[in-house]
């Protein structure tokens, strides 16, 4: 091992150093990935015991809803996490042995050190294109209330007049059926069958008035 390091000119040592270091840590955050114990993106689920914390969790839901794109646009590209641990780790990984391997093909340094930069950079963006992808997916499932405005839902249990209780609707909302608590916002009682829209969200109830 001595014997093959001392071969090694002074650019492969550096992008020996350089990529191995990178290639470790690439492995050790996917092992911390597949026991659950990496967030990357600092996303956080926790438990809610009463309508309080609900607000506060829909309200987080809604801003990050807003700032993920789904790529569709080209202004998207600003909300690239591009500066991460995952994609540093993937630059160098792949500038070091894309460079090691272009060096030891026959090209000159200088060519397969920007190669090396070329592709190192193309696998970062990649990278960090397919976590904005998978988290726009996972908002995608997570039922958003406030898509319900403006929606019309019919009246599955009676909803009483104003300040008198809640009932349920049923309605189509993010492509899945659903059952929600809603409250009346007129004085009319909302009969089981009846249409209803919705128009505000307090918490986790609906607000409705006859449609």
């Amino acid at each position: 091992m001595q014997v093959w390091w001392d071969s090694l000119s002074e650019v492969l040592k550096i992008l020996y150093c350089i990529a191995i270091p990178a290639s470790l840590l690439l492995v050790l955050q996917m092992l911390l990935a597949m026991m659950g114990g990496h967030h990357d993106a600092g996303v956080e689920f926790s438990d809610t015991s009463g309508i309080d914390d609900l607000d506060i969790d829909l309200d987080n839901t809604i801003n990050h809803t807003d700032f993920i794109a789904d790529g569709s646009n080209p202004a998207d590209f600003a909300t690239l996490k591009l500066l991460t641990l995952q994609t540093i780790a993937i630059f160098l990984a792949v500038f070091g042995w894309v460079s090691i391997i272009c060096i030891s093909s026959g090209l000159n340094n200088l060519t397969s050190i920007l190669i090396g930069i070329i592709c190192g950079f193309f696998m970062m963006i990649l990278v960090a294109k397919m976590v904005q992808m998978s988290f726009k997916l996972a908002e995608n499932g997570t039922l958003n209330l406030k898509n319900a405005i403006g929606e019309t839902a019919t009246v599955y249990l009676t909803i009483p007049s104003k300040n008198d209780g809640t009932g349920k609707i049923t309605m189509q909302l993010q492509g899945r059926f659903c059952e929600l608590d809603a409250v009346n916002s007129g004085e009319k009682i909302l009969q089981t069958g009846a249409q209803v829209l919705v128009t505000d969200v307090v918490g986790d109830i609906l607000v409705v008035e006859e449609y």
